[in-house]
């Protein structure tokens, strides 16, 4: 095969453009060529008078090696596609179907791994189905009565299923892992054109609708998928699994665990911590929700050329005075800013898109690094609570609602009492206050230094009546699980997977986590 790099094309190119200049780039016609695929696809807008799309291709003709002798260009390379393979060399008996808790990506893909293998999952999840389950959210949202157990961070899906479905990831991959992530999830019915754009998405509505697709698969292939079941307990002797208690009542004996219990699962890990698990803090950062209009993001990214491109996203950050570092975060071009608490009498933010992008505010977290120095107790839990600790003061000052800010007045630190230009596109609920009555004070000043450093990367970033919203503290999780080289817990069995581990930051990298403790089962045990 002939990969062919950084393949330039005007933005409003044709098909038969590119197969054109494939043709040219390789000196042979068109006819030659048996096949070809698009491997990746960018856009190129450091000209904004001259937008490109930068593509690499994947071609095949005959007389490969011959073609790219004679072309004697550096970016005509022969290459091999990469493949995901796994060891299947497992030789212990498992007694008990394996238990996968948690339906975010790292349980999902998981759990889909396994049965595919035949290993017939036990799949739990506390909160309800997707469709269950955005009944749920869309009534808290209109009425804020909460579901402590169905909402914006549990059901099926995890909290990926209201977000903008992100899929790009900075995990570098030689193994296929990221490549096989994509193709599942195609399978399963995203959008073909993740396997190749630079920033791949698939947004929460299409997201939706893929995730039931892998349950159904799981089922299929002699899985189950019990929704509403919580891990309530976990049980084991001589260090080794033998069950899990489920709803405070059912037991289910296994002698494999995979923990894929999200970022938010506080009760689980105040219940793991108790049960002498091997859990450390970690850094994480906190901050809040910032609208602009897409209007202002997309020319300042593409210039006029931004109406024939996607609503453009960006990537901010900046080393403040104090030492901290502030950077934009889980950036939603065209999206909405969702209410995600989870919790009863506290308040957390999200963003979230939909596949078309195509809502007037664009909305990113302007976040803050925070370290286990700056916690009020020295636990492997203190990062939980530091988090609780502001999102209760964001409920209070919203008196239950969204606080809402305008950043002019976020800098002088005085309540908003009315808005500018724009309104806040907010699924929930919002009142205007202070949003800096919800965070600490150095997290304040290194916003505020941050968003004025922002403007001079993207004008109007730090306009006056830009909308802050507070706040953000679910970035990642708080706590790390220990896990050994085979990836189980100080608790032999148990498998500690994915973003509420410690081990991912996103959609991708959770998936992927998932596949890795996959592999390591199959590498451990046979099927059933």
């Amino acid at each position: 095969m002939i990969k062919i790099n950084q393949l330039k094309l005007s933005i409003e190119h044709s098909k038969e453009s590119l197969e054109d200049k494939i043709a040219k780039t390789l000196k042979i016609p068109k006819e030659q060529i048996l096949h070809y695929e698009i491997a990746k696809r960018s856009i190129d807008a450091r000209k904004k008078n001259e937008i490109l799309y930068i593509y690499s291709i994947e071609v095949e003709v005959a007389n490969e090696k011959k073609i790219v002798d004679r072309c004697k260009n550096q970016n005509v390379v022969l290459t091999k596609k990469t493949v995901y393979q796994t060891i299947k060399d497992g030789t212990q008996s498992m007694k008990h179907c394996p238990v996968v808790v948690g339906t975010g990506p790292a349980g999902i893909f998981c759990a889909l791994k396994l049965a595919e293998d035949g290993f017939k999952p036990i799949v739990i999840e506390r909160g309800e189905d997707v469709d269950k389950r955005v009944e749920t959210v869309n009534t808290f949202w209109k009425e804020n009565k909460l579901n402590n157990e169905s909402n914006v961070q549990f059901g099926e899906g995890g909290a990926g299923t209201f977000s903008d479905g992100k899929l790009n990831t900075l995990v570098k991959d030689v193994t296929g892992r990221n490549t096989e992530v994509l193709r599942m999830f195609v399978e399963h019915g995203a959008p073909t054109e993740i396997l190749y754009l630079n920033k791949p998405h698939i947004g929460t509505d299409r997201l939706r609708g893929v995730v039931k697709a892998m349950r159904n698969r799981i089922i299929q292939l002699g899985g189950e998928v019990r929704f509403e079941t919580k891990l309530t307990d976990i049980q084991f002797e001589k260090e080794q699994v033998t069950s899990i208690e489920v709803n405070g009542k059912e037991t289910i004996p296994c002698d494999v665990l995979v923990l894929a219990i999200g970022h938010s699962a506080r009760d689980t890990f105040e219940m793991l911590y108790t049960k002498k698990f091997d859990i450390k803090s970690k850094p994480f950062a906190i901050g809040v929700r910032m609208e602009h209009p897409q209007e202002i993001i997309s020319k300042s990214q593409y210039g006029d050329s931004y109406t024939k491109l996607p609503a453009a996203d960006y990537k901010v950050t900046h080393q403040t005075s104090n030492g901290r570092g502030v950077y934009s975060f889980c950036m939603c071009p065209g999206g909405f800013v969702v209410n995600a608490s989870s919790e009863s009498d506290r308040l957390v933010v999200n963003g979230m898109s939909n596949y078309d992008r195509d809502e007037k505010n664009a909305n990113s977290a302007i976040i803050v690094t925070v370290n286990p120095e700056d916690f009020d107790e020295d636990s492997p839990l203190a990062g939980m609570e530091f988090q609780r600790k502001w999102e209760r003061l964001a409920y209070e000052e919203g008196k239950g609602k969204v606080p809402v800010q305008l950043f002019g007045d976020f800098e002088a630190n005085r309540p908003s009492t009315e808005l500018g230009s724009m309104t806040p596109n907010l699924k929930g609920e919002y009142t205007l206050g202070n949003v800096r009555n919800c965070l600490p004070d150095y997290v304040c000043e290194s916003i505020i230094e941050g968003v004025h450093a922002f403007d001079k990367k993207i004008r109007g970033f730090s306009k006056a009546d830009a909308i802050m919203l507070g706040v953000e503290t679910r970035t990642a999780s708080p706590i790390k699980m220990i896990r050994n080289e085979a990836f189980e817990a100080n608790i032999a069995g148990v498998y500690p997977c994915g973003e509420g581990a410690g081990y991912a930051g996103g959609i991708t990298s959770a998936a992927m986590d998932g596949i890795k403790v996959y592999e390591m089962i199959v590498h451990k045990y046979k099927s059933l």
